[in-house]
């Protein structure tokens, strides 16, 4: 087995231990999904952050889709 580069993050050795257990096909799939819905959960509250910190509004993201003005990266 090849040796690991960087360590194994919290995460990680949680989720592996989590596995080490025989859990059914259906409980896997309910896992996955609990993860899922986690970090889709996290994405949102991070965006919407940058919504409030830019002044962002349901305009600003019809005017991008448009391709009118320009995108928070692109430079001035």
């Amino acid at each position: 087995m090849a040796e690991l580069k960087t360590p194994l993050s919290n995460l990680q050795i949680e989720l592996l231990q989590l596995y080490n257990q025989n859990v059914s096909e259906d409980d896997l799939i309910a896992i996955k999904r609990i993860l899922a819905q986690y970090f889709a959960e996290r994405a949102a509250d991070a965006m919407d952050v940058l919504w409030d910190e830019n002044g962002w509004s349901n305009e600003t993201m019809d005017s991008w889709l448009k391709g009118e003005g320009k995108s928070p990266k692109q430079p001035g």
